[in-house]
């Protein structure tokens, strides 16, 4: 769906002050009673800052894609405005669209260097933040500020955030999205309890917090009590008291599955503390019992009952499970402190920080990668903030949970790389759906951080408006994230060695690369045997891509990641469903240990949105991957940009005493005649072509599935339809494999034949 931002200013902005209650309105109605409707409060005029005729309300869910979504269009209705003119580009918001199918900006085709400056911080102090009053000299975590809200959006940000609605043109975009996104929730049953086998009820925590979130904002921004109420029903269903069962009576939030209880904890305390003035005495108690005896009570068993399951994420778990848990007990637990009279709460805040500190802060590798998967990346990295940010708004400290890891703030650098023109290097799984999980993590990384590029990329993002980035996010920006960017980045830790390469940060045509190596083991079992794994953009398409998650239900689908894992068994978990090299038609080894070399000409783009790559421009990737197969005395693989980034060249030189397979899995049309092939996808074309061919290499096609030779999985395969293997074929032998890649450009580009040189030999200019 197409977004707009066309908006106008209209009317004066009202936000709740809230009501009659304060501090010590805790008296407990105990578990089982009937819960109390609430009373009416006051009701005051939906009053809003530039509402437009038609909002993108942002889809909440991630569809598990196979390898790309076809692009049928590449633009829709302006998000800015459809006029692109260098004064309404400065006027208002970069991107002036959102394309239909991948859902990335389109920012306009401008030389106009004075609208996109370089990033900083204060460049309008009328639109800065103003001071926090409450500056603790010596923080504690059991001390908390004296006025609500606690987490995350403290009233004196309420108090500034008409006049920055009002007057800047991403705050008003976001907030009338948020709006238009409660009003379609608030015409919704309440969310369904539906225990989605070894997943738990994950979808249904992250669906209510979704909503708790926009309904809560939207109150405090209209005083309307009907958003209290609509809040209200949603915390009575997931308790167990609304008019459709939810989830047994004992148990209900689904401990087993830690997770859940983690986002339903993190919903609560939204929903306690952001609504605190307006509940009445019998419905904060209620709220606290609830939250107590479903998730609080839960995660101090997690804790210390070291003969449960339950607390595994505890322990040596350097990814998102131990972010989320870890962030939504802290979010509860803040949340009801000085009314918890059983001492739940405060006894969590003396185990969740330190934890945090030492796994969930530790997910991000020395070069900025997130430790499991690009997409699981989304859900680390919100709970780290919310987490972070909610401790520094409710006590004036993060604890360390920022700097501990002193690589933390490069993660945002991996967020962006490993973004290319369609989406992302989408390697592994890709995890259940996001709902109230999101990127704007990077908002809030950007202040804390002092990365104003951060933000600056975040903002114009599909996913940018909901609550969080109204208080994350510093208006007082400015600037073009792409000014001053480099072309390439390589991330080099040995756990997940990779490269980014593309031609442009702003257009939607820009050729991408992105390769693999890496090891095989040590990421959270969401991982592919995968080293030398690739995908390619060019022309506004995927052309080669990966095919994401499997069924997260298979048997023993997250069981180990040993050489004999039934993990490997499934198409998409193994080497053969990856863009990579198959010997003998079996997987990778496990016990892989790659290593790399790079260069790239440290090409940058400047201020404006349209960049005429130099004539030098180039960078290459190579990786030593003999470590990952059994039965091939060498492999190596590598990577590079052609003639002014506008052609791929991937070579391998091959020494196996197996069969070798090249591989590459695409949603194009492929026809193929020998050592070339052509590739139609989307309207647009891409030549593949074999160069200095060994006898016998030739290109051949298939389905996306499973070598007949292969151990039959527990279930049968996830199908991948509309899916093309494009493989050569060969003997065992030692081969010098060169592929290259020739989008078919518009622009008359006239392709070279680059010169066979030995991987070892590859420089900045060996094929010049």
């Amino acid at each position: 769906m197409a977004s707009q931002y066309n908006y106008s200013h209209s009317g004066q902005q009202e936000y709740g002050s809230g009501g009659p209650y304060s501090n010590g309105d805790s008296a407990f109605i105990q578990p089982g009673q009937a819960w109390p409707q609430r009373q009416k409060k006051r009701t005051s005029k939906w009053i809003k800052i530039g509402i437009p005729a038609l909002v993108l309300i942002i889809a909440a869910a991630v569809v598990v894609a196979v390898v790309v979504t076809r692009k049928k269009s590449t633009s829709s209705s302006s998000s800015s405005a459809s006029d692109s003119s260098s004064n309404q580009i400065a006027a208002g918001r970069f991107a002036t669209a959102t394309n239909s199918e991948f859902m990335m900006p389109i920012y306009p085709s401008s030389t106009n260097t004075a609208a996109f400056g370089s990033p900083t911080f204060a460049s309008n102090a009328a639109l800065a933040w103003p001071s926090d009053p409450f500056a603790p000299t010596a923080p504690n975590v059991l001390t908390l500020r004296p006025d609500r809200p606690l987490l995350i959006a403290p009233a004196y940000k309420w108090q500034a955030l008409p006049n920055l609605i009002a007057n800047d043109p991403y705050m008003n975009g976001w907030n009338a999205t948020i709006f238009m996104n409660a009003s379609s929730y608030y015409d919704l049953p309440p969310v369904v309890y539906h225990m989605d086998g070894d997943s738990g009820i994950l979808d249904n925590a992250r669906e209510v917090k979704m909503r708790i979130k926009a309904f809560s904002y939207v109150y405090r921004m209209t005083n309307d009590t009907k958003w209290v109420d609509r809040a209200w029903a949603e915390l009575q269903n997931a308790a167990g008291n609304g008019s459709t069962p939810f989830g047994p009576d004992v148990d209900r939030w689904n401990s087993a599955h830690f997770l859940d209880v983690a986002e339903f904890s993190a919903a609560f305390g939204i929903a306690y503390d952001w609504l605190y003035d307006i509940w009445t005495p019998d419905q904060k108690s209620k709220i606290v019992s609830t939250l107590i005896e479903y998730g609080l009570g839960p995660g101090v068993q997690a804790y210390t009952n070291t003969s449960i399951y339950t607390g595994w994420w505890r322990t040596n778990t350097t990814g998102n499970w131990n972010c989320v848990c870890n962030s939504g007990l802290t979010m509860g637990s803040l949340a009801i402190l000085n009314d918890d009279t059983t001492g739940t709460a405060k006894q969590l805040l003396g185990l969740t920080v330190d934890n945090a500190k030492s796994n969930c802060a530790m997910a991000v590798s020395d070069d900025g990668t997130w430790a499991e998967t690009a997409n699981y990346w989304y859900f680390g990295t919100t709970g780290h903030a919310e987490m972070a940010s909610s401790l520094l708004t409710a006590t004036g400290s993060h604890y360390g949970l920022l700097d501990t890891n002193t690589n933390f703030q490069k993660t945002g650098d991996f967020h962006m790389y490993i973004t290319g023109p369609t989406s992302l290097f989408n390697y592994g799984d890709h995890g259940p759906n996001k709902f109230s999980t999101t990127a704007n993590s990077m908002i809030f990384y950007a202040e804390q951080y002092s990365q104003p590029d951060y933000a600056l990329f975040q903002r114009d993002q599909r996913d940018a408006a909901e609550p969080w980035s109204m208080f994350w996010y510093d208006a007082s920006i400015a600037g073009a994230f792409w000014n001053g960017k480099a072309l390439d980045h390589f991330f080099d830790n040995g756990l997940d060695q990779w490269a980014s390469m593309r031609s442009s940060w702003t257009d939607n045509d820009a050729l991408y690369v992105a390769m693999k190596a890496g090891m095989n083991q040590g990421h959270q079992t969401h991982n592919d045997l995968d080293v030398g794994d690739f995908v390619l953009d060019a022309l506004g398409t995927r052309w080669a891509g990966d095919l994401g998650s499997a069924d997260y239900l298979s048997p023993n689908y997250f069981s180990n990641d040993t050489q004999t894992s039934d993990r490997w068994k499934y198409y998409r978990k193994m080497t053969e469903g990856q863009n990579t090299i198959v010997v003998d038609q079996a997987n990778q080894n496990v016990a892989a240990a790659p290593t790399v070399k790079h260069d790239s000409s440290g090409t940058t783009q400047g201020a404006s949105t349209v960049l005429n790559v130099p004539s030098d421009s180039t960078a290459f990737w190579t990786t030593d991957m003999t470590s990952a197969y059994f039965n091939a005395p060498s492999m190596k693989r590598g990577v590079r940009l052609l003639n002014s980034r506008k052609q791929v060249l991937i070579q391998d030189e091959i020494n196996s005493g197996g069969t070798v397979q090249w591989r590459m899995h695409t949603n194009a049309t492929v026809t193929t005649s020998g050592t070339t092939a052509s590739l139609a996808l989307d309207g647009q074309t891409m030549e593949v072509s074999i160069l200095n061919a060994p006898a016998g290499a030739q290109f051949s096609t298939s389905d996306a599935v499973r070598f007949n030779t292969d151990v039959v999985p527990p279930v049968p395969d996830q199908p991948n339809p509309g899916v093309t293997v494009l493989m050569i074929s060969l003997p065992a032998g030692q081969y010098n494999l060169q592929v290259l890649f020739n989008p078919q450009w518009q622009d008359g580009t006239k392709f070279v034949t680059p010169p066979s040189v030995p991987l070892d030999n590859w420089s900045l200019t060996s094929h010049s």
